[in-house]
């Protein structure tokens, strides 16, 4: 099974993206962020959570507004750990345009459907050869 740990600044926006991380078969942690305290990964901390997961879905705005810091973070604690970067209103572009290793932009209110995209294309980019079912890593 591939497990999740949905990060975010909003505790309902991060509580509708596990619904339907759920709903899609994944398993998944949530880790309400900034909201419950700093988030270990954000202090350049380990975090069990994270370690145990598959792929991460944080929100651009987890460490404040600038996602760009929050990508060198995760990657300073998880250099390999996939990432989908959600955002409602930031700007991504710079994660493609800079060819950020292993980041997947997720723009716009996620969807199931977009979500489970999202989660897949990061495990993709860093197990080209995995299956792209849900339950396939783990």
């Amino acid at each position: 099974m591939t497990h999740v740990l949905v990060v975010h600044h909003d505790v309902d926006l991060a509580d509708l993206e596990v619904d339907e991380l759920r709903r899609a078969g994944y398993v998944v942690e949530q880790c309400s962020g900034p909201s419950a305290g700093p988030c270990p990964v954000l202090r350049n901390a380990p975090c069990w959570m994270a370690e145990r997961a598959d792929v991460l879905v944080y929100d651009a705005y987890a460490s404040g507004d600038d996602s760009r810091i929050l990508i060198e973070e995760l990657r300073a604690q998880y250099p390999t750990k996939p990432v989908v970067l959600t955002s409602l209103g930031m700007d991504l572009d710079w994660v493609t345009a800079e060819g950020v290793t292993g980041v997947v932009p997720l723009a716009g209110a996620p969807t199931q459907r977009s979500l489970a995209a999202a989660v897949e294309a990061a495990l993709a980019l860093v197990q080209p050869t995995a299956d792209a079912s849900p339950g396939a890593t783990g």
